[in-house]
């Protein structure tokens, strides 16, 4: 049984092996990003503070695209879902922040959603097949594969940094507040 916070977050098992505690800690940062996102509207989705473009409509795009690069193109060295296939990254590169605008709140709450949703079933795919050391189908550049372990760190990581970011713009949206 998972505890749930108050603000509909899992709690990362206390005592789970490596992999239970990792994807529950992921789980955590993207509840943490579905709570900071929940009840805005449009407007709310595309307010900016200080010098900064970032948006909280801009994070879940920018993570629904961070989630099917990670896990269907690095992981499984699968085209990724969603309309990243369609985006010209070389004329741009912050297609899926700048883009996030022209997006509804159920359009950018969804893509995310199911980016989420596949990312799941990729990494239990690739649990089902081997551990967390097992190396990434895609290479990188230089000939180096990142691991499972890897990428779901990474993916933290990214949840993580991207939550700070969406905690001062909610706070000066509407006050709410939390970690």
């Amino acid at each position: 049984m998972t505890d749930i916070d108050e603000h509909g977050r899992p709690e990362p098992p206390v005592d789970g092996d490596e992999a239970a505690t990792l994807l529950g800690f992921l789980d955590y940062q993207r509840a943490t990003l579905a709570w900071k996102g929940a009840g805005l509207d449009a407007s709310a989705l595309a307010t900016k503070i200080a010098a900064s473009e970032m948006t909280i409509g801009g994070m879940l795009k920018h993570m629904a695209r961070v989630e099917d690069s990670w896990c269907s193109r690095v992981l499984h060295d699968r085209t990724a879902a969603g309309p990243w296939g369609t985006v010209d990254e070389a004329a741009d590169r912050d297609w899926d922040w700048t883009s996030a605008a022209s997006d509804s709140p159920e359009e950018l709450r969804s893509l995310w959603q199911e980016s989420v949703a596949r990312s799941r079933t990729l990494v239990d795919e690739a649990l089902a097949r081997g551990d967390l050391g097992q190396p990434a189908r895609r290479r990188w550049p230089d000939g180096r594969s990142p691991s499972l372990r890897w990428i779901l760190c990474h993916l933290i990581e990214e949840y993580a940094r991207h939550n700070g970011h969406a905690d001062l713009i909610r706070e000066a949206i509407d006050g709410e507040t939390g970690e």
